[in-house]
């Protein structure tokens, strides 16, 4: 397959955007998938509507099928069509997180959406993206749109066209190059079905954000168990991994040194993932440093890129700083935990 590319001013008033949108939009309609730019990650979309557009998402990133995919909408009345209810609460924190990094999930009306899409459960992830590439795309179609993170399964999250590229090409129709993403990490995961909110995957708004809205919200035991049938996209198989084996370590930086040292007199090439404030410490045969550790929003918005850059090392093994597991902090560890297969150094 020849995958299309177009690159598109993020400023999408501007004239020359048009017909590269317009050509996206055409193929998302013909039930063809094409990845596009949010202010998360790059998604890879697709007709929710479709079953055929929906399988050939799941085919190009190598997904479980058991996996549910987020709908991404460009405005709220679509809600009306797929959903049964919005909760007054839902409503809250759409007036104030949307379009934005916050996943609502809600019980779904049977038979419009494609039962790959929501992995045939009954509750369905939406969210509106705070992107205006994105968000023109999702308005030039007017479809709900399908869009989990536009890479092989398994692999880092693209934040930059050249990441889906790398992974994608050859195997989906279309990607929309709108430049680098913002936030980095995905959106939160927000359960509203109960009474009690519970959020299901750590992401760009935080745990404290959402209750300052609506009070108390859960945290879902389930995401550290890897048993049960995920309800949200990312609680369940290894997620964002690079090639070598990443292991995170709990400790001081001299800690993470000995250990280096130590594989590297047994012939091993050494990564290490850090922060600009620990950068120069370490002697390694690679180091990344990953934003500033002062602000966690820094790491959350080059951690994909950093775990993609060992990719194009020799490197063997890496070892990785662990943050704070708290406000956007608590999104990074649930990544590095999902790309280590939780192997921690204690």
């Amino acid at each position: 397959m020849m995958t299309k590319r177009w690159s598109v001013d993020k400023n999408v008033d501007k004239e020359e955007s048009y017909p590269q949108l317009s050509q996206a939009a055409d193929l998302l309609k013909n039930n063809e998938v094409v990845a596009f730019p949010t202010e998360t990650v790059y998604g890879l979309g697709g007709n929710a509507e479709n079953d055929e557009a929906v399988k050939k998402i799941f085919a190009a990133k190598g997904r479980p099928s058991d996996n549910p995919l987020i709908i991404h909408i460009a405005d709220k009345r679509q809600l009306d069509v797929f959903v049964q209810e919005i909760p007054e609460k839902a409503k809250s924190l759409m007036d104030l997180f949307w379009p934005g990094p916050l996943t609502l999930i809600f019980n779904v009306k049977e038979g419009i959406l494609s039962n790959y899409a929501t992995a045939g459960l009954s509750t369905v992830a939406v969210r509106m993206p705070d992107h205006p590439v994105a968000l023109s795309l999702l308005k030039t179609t007017g479809l709900p749109i399908a869009a989990p993170s536009a890479n092989r399964s398994g692999r880092p999250s693209p934040t930059a066209a050249d990441h889906v590229w790398e992974d994608l090409n050859g195997r989906i129709a279309g990607l929309v190059d709108g430049g680098p993403t913002g936030v980095g990490v995905e959106s939160t995961v927000l359960d509203c079905t109960d009474a009690t909110p519970v959020i299901l995957r750590p992401g760009g708004i935080t745990k404290e954000q959402i209750e300052a809205v609506i009070a108390n919200v859960h945290i879902d035991p389930a995401l550290a168990d890897q048993g049960q049938a995920p309800k949200s996209p990312g609680m369940k198989y290894r997620h964002y991994a690079p090639d070598a084996p990443l292991y995170l370590v709990e400790g001081t930086r001299e800690k993470i040194q000995q250990l280096v040292d130590e594989k590297r007199q047994e012939g091993h090439s050494v990564g290490v993932l850090t922060t600009a404030e620990n950068r120069e410490f370490y002697h390694a045969d690679f180091v990344f440093a990953c934003g500033q550790r002062e602000h966690l929003e820094t790491v959350a918005s080059s951690l994909y890129e950093a775990l993609r850059h060992f990719n194009h090392t020799d490197a063997d093994i890496i070892y990785s700083e662990m943050f704070p597991d708290e406000g956007v902090g608590q999104a990074i560890m649930n990544r590095l935990m999902k790309a280590a297969g939780h192997r921690v150094i204690r």
